[in-house]
């Protein structure tokens, strides 16, 4: 699992050469802003503006295990709370060195000031965990054991959800045993399902533990990218192609971005939208609700799960406004079927932007394995964006249709089911 001494992962998000933005230095706030927005075709599609008017994240916390994430953009001021740097390279949680850790936490609580990216969950906070990916761990030591341990950090933390936009090849006791430690304390956690269906598909981690939401990726169509995993691990889909993201730690502009990187932080802002909205709901309950609501199309087989998107597209609106999705047993997972902890939303209370770092527990975890080196870029589709609330039969519901095909071409149903034991 461990190459010449170094951990091999990657990042889930890849960068397009289209630059959407110019810098932000210098040039006027709303002109970026509004050539940033006008891309973010997602939030239109999710009805986000209808979602704010009932529940905005306010009160929930998301951990951002990723290249670090730096408080200072105009969209995440006074968003970002204290972490922990686990990679031990140099610098801290608040360095970026890629530019991802801090697109995704934009894309998850963003306010979108000064031509920053709106976020799904505006008024939600979150915490850095910094570990490394392949290339820092090429450059510079770094902590082996980083991303268990910051999966451990973020379990006991105030944090009630988890968002991993990072990858590896293989499965490793270390690894899973820390998911299983923050599964038990009631988080949920929320991964990408990996960018490399066409170069193996193999399984990712993350993603494949069975305590963890493998997230898929769809186009702004509603159809799962061609790029995004598939396979018994996926639980839910989620927008990944066309997204803005910052072209490089220098974090002066955006890129077009696509990736499961942003299907898994778009989910996981949509389980903070419905904790927002029933904070004495626990995670169990936030799950359930947002796989019951999941757009899917009519021809749908009853009592299966697509191995392309899961229990279907994520829908927050359809909960928020519509009652679509019941929350069930509190003390039973979705995931597992089995008990699991019953922290709420209101039980962890959102911390302010000076609280102090969530302390790391004492850990031998070993690292998470081999990850691939790279994804392929999908090609984007074009069309407008698609009704990603699902009303009646238009917009994204027509594009599940299209996607089933896909799927039912490739035998991609299988009985809902008890999540593989490892």
């Amino acid at each position: 699992m461990i190459e010449s001494g170094r951990l091999r992962r990657a990042l889930l998000g890849t960068t397009a050469t289209v630059v959407l933005a110019t810098a932000l230095v210098g040039v006027a706030p709303t002109a970026v802003a509004a050539d940033a927005r006008s891309q973010q075709w997602y939030l239109d599609a999710m009805r986000a503006e209808d979602i704010w008017k009932k529940a905005t994240g306010a009160g929930i916390t998301v951990a951002v295990i990723d290249t670090g994430v730096d408080p200072d953009t105009a969209s995440l001021k006074g968003k970002v709370l204290k972490g922990w740097d686990a990679s031990e390279a140099k610098g801290e949680e608040t360095d970026d060195y890629r530019g991802h850790g801090t697109t995704i936490a934009e894309v998850i609580v963003g306010s979108g000031a000064q031509g920053g990216l709106r976020g799904l969950a505006p008024d939600a906070k979150v915490i850095p965990y910094r570990v490394s990916d392949t290339e820092l761990q090429n450059e510079q030591a770094v902590n082996a054991l980083d991303m268990a341990e910051a999966i451990k950090a973020a379990a006991d933390s105030d944090a009630q959800i988890i968002n991993v936009s990072m990858s590896s090849d293989y499965y490793s006791e270390e690894g899973r045993e820390a998911v299983q430690y923050a599964h038990a304390k009631g988080k949920l956690i929320f991964a990408g399902s990996g960018n490399n269906a066409q170069e193996g598909n193999k399984k990712q981690y993350p993603a494949s533990y069975p305590e963890v939401v493998a997230v898929a990726a769809t186009t702004s169509d509603g159809v799962v990218a061609d790029y995004s995993q598939h396979g018994e691990a996926i639980d839910i889909a989620a927008p990944g192609s066309r997204i803005p993201g910052y072209c490089n730690e220098s974090l002066t502009k955006y890129c077009s971005s696509e990736g499961t990187s942003f299907s898994a932080a778009i989910a996981s802002a949509s389980a903070a939208l419905i904790w927002s909205a029933h904070p004495d709901w626990t995670g169990s309950q936030v799950l359930r609700a947002m796989f019951e609501s999941a757009a899917r199309s009519d021809d749908w087989k009853p009592g299966t799960v697509s191995t392309y998107l899961g229990h279907g597209i994520v829908r927050p609106n359809a909960h928020i406004s519509r009652g679509e999705g019941k929350p069930g047993d509190a003390n039973i997972s979705p995931l597992t079927n089995e008990p699991t902890g019953t922290a709420t939303g209101g039980a962890s209370s959102s911390p302010d932007a000076t609280s102090t770092a969530p302390s790391a527990t004492a850990s031998t975890q070993a690292p998470d394995g081999k990850s691939t080196s790279g994804a392929p870029v999908a090609g984007s589709t074009e069309s407008a964006a698609a009704d990603a609330d699902g009303g009646s039969s238009t917009g994204l519901v027509i594009g599940i249709a299209a996607a089933v095909v896909v799927v039912l071409a490739g035998a991609g149903f299988v009985l809902a089911r008890r999540r593989r034991s490892a």
